[in-house]
């Protein structure tokens, strides 16, 4: 009698379980208490801001991993735990670095890439530096003076998507450097110069054809403000004279923190939709007028962070058709490190995550939506709609694109890989004193945010996962999205 009614309870329980729905089951595990205990202890100023490298930061990505470990969640199956170790390095500006063309000092000039070198020589003017420029050139042992971009766009941002193909023409063709004419406004070039000009962090150089012998190159960007350099040079290659020393750098052990719960369905649990947040911030810094010098990042990111812990506490209890990963980011502020690395090094094969949902934060101004960062994107635009209004909010898109806020988060590093990967953020119209207030300021603490927002638009956002990780259909890139090609090579569409 006995054992017949524990059976009958056992599935009674599976019959409710079944019974529910998935908007019952977000609300069963979605606790504004719980939110507001991780936010506070991550944005805590015990943690010193997160910055990547530190002590502090680990302290971090243990609180993450021990929580993953109690909710039930599976670690790292590569590496038993549940973390990823990512190698960087803190590389340090090059010295010394002096360049004169024409016996002129230049001032404003700035190291992609460096080589230990002490040369005057005359260079080779070759004008954009791509593949039809070197015909019928010896540049071998020689600086080449370029101007940058290419015919199509002269811009310092076209300049830089560009660095990559030009340093492999340089190497095949034996070059000892580059010297690159950047047209750049003032403006513009104060970016570039607090870029290239301090101390970064990077993923640690493996491949030693990269760094070492003759395989190495000088790169180096000039200012030419208004094209007049390129016109000079162009006329009469001049003489360079520059001397650069090597980079120092030092080893940084980071990490980012993985836990995996396997699909109910047998054919589905061979798809992964992959959750997706940085749990580092920018550390410490200038103090404001309260003196406060710790910069906590409560929305950016704890909320995010947080986000991905609902999603995984849910899935762990309550399993969908398909397989999750949750995947806490190390290095987002130093370069979306920590997921340009699990792309390149992924825990399974990357054909087989079909979906990233994002979850990045500067702040908000509206609690009445949670914004979608290329929501119409892909295929799964409708399930994030419905499910902000299960919770009365309101799912929108991208509200500023001319801030390319798609391709500036770790989401992006999926999307090039031809993952479909939008980034859910919280509710923001426009980029206006609300939002910069708080964002990568001391300002940004727990004790300022709204939890009872904050308790809505989590439960969207683990519902919405539900309905994506659950669908028959695994949801794609949109017709004619700059990354549908991508998509189609990866899943052989």
């Amino acid at each position: 009698m006995k054992k017949n009614t524990l059976l009958f309870i056992a599935l009674a329980t599976q019959l409710f379980t079944f019974a529910q729905t998935h908007q019952e089951k977000v609300q069963e595990t979605v606790s504004k208490s719980e939110i507001e205990g991780h936010i506070y202890f991550l944005a805590d100023d015990l943690l010193q801001g997160r910055k990547t490298g530190t002590a502090e930061n680990k302290i971090a990505a243990s609180y993450l991993a021990n929580t993953l470990r109690g909710y039930g969640v599976k670690p790292n199956p590569q590496t038993g735990t549940y973390y990823q170790p990512v190698p960087m390095e803190e590389v340090s500006p090059t010295t010394p670095f002096q360049l004169s063309i024409n016996g002129e000092e230049q001032k404003r000039k700035v190291v992609l890439e460096a080589r230990r070198m002490s040369l005057k020589t005359k260079a080779i003017f070759l004008g954009y530096g791509m593949e039809e420029d070197y015909a019928g050139q010896n540049v071998r042992e020689k600086i080449v003076i370029v101007k940058g971009g290419n015919k199509k766009a002269n811009d310092a941002r076209s300049a830089f998507s560009l660095r990559s193909e030009k340093r492999e023409l340089a190497l095949k063709a034996g070059a000892a450097g580059i010297i690159e004419l950047i047209e750049a406004d003032y403006e513009t070039w104060s970016f570039i110069d607090r870029n290239f000009n301090a101390t970064k962090v990077q993923l640690a150089e493996t491949d030693s054809k990269e760094v070492k012998g003759k395989n190495n190159l000088a790169y180096v960007w000039i200012q030419d403000a208004f094209g007049g350099l390129a016109k000079t040079y162009e006329k009469e290659a001049p003489q360079v004279q520059i001397k650069l020393g090597g980079k120092s750098s030092k080893a940084i052990n980071s990490q980012n923190v993985v836990g995996i719960v396997e699909g109910t369905d047998p054919l589905l649990k061979n798809e992964y939709v992959v959750f997706t947040a940085h749990y580092d911030h920018v550390g410490t810094g200038k103090a404001n007028a309260k003196g406060d010098k710790i910069y906590n990042g409560a929305r950016d990111n704890a909320v995010g962070v947080t986000t991905v812990l609902s999603m995984a506490e849910n899935l762990a209890k309550y399993p969908t058709k398909r397989s999750a990963i949750f995947l806490l980011l190390t290095a987002e502020e130093e370069g979306l490190l920590g997921s340009q690395f699990f792309v390149e090094n992924p825990i399974v094969p990357l054909q087989q995550i079909v979906y990233c949902i994002n979850s990045d934060n500067g702040g908000y101004n509206d609690t009445s939506i949670a914004t979608v960062v290329g929501l119409e994107r892909t295929t799964a635009s409708r399930m994030f709609k419905d499910a902000a209004s299960a919770f009365n909010l309101i799912a929108k898109g991208d509200p500023a694109p001319e801030q390319g806020l798609f391709d500036r988060s770790d989401n992006v590093n999926f999307a090039r890989k031809g993952i479909p990967a939008p980034t859910y953020s919280l509710g923001f119209t426009a980029f206006d004193a609300e939002i910069l207030k708080y964002y990568h300021q001391p300002a940004d603490e727990a004790e300022s945010l709204d939890f009872d927002y904050l308790h809505q638009f989590f439960s969207a956002y683990v519902l919405s996962g539900r309905m994506i990780t659950d669908s028959e259909s695994t949801p794609f890139w949109t017709k004619g999205d700059k990354y549908e090609a991508e998509g189609k090579k990866l899943y052989n569409k």
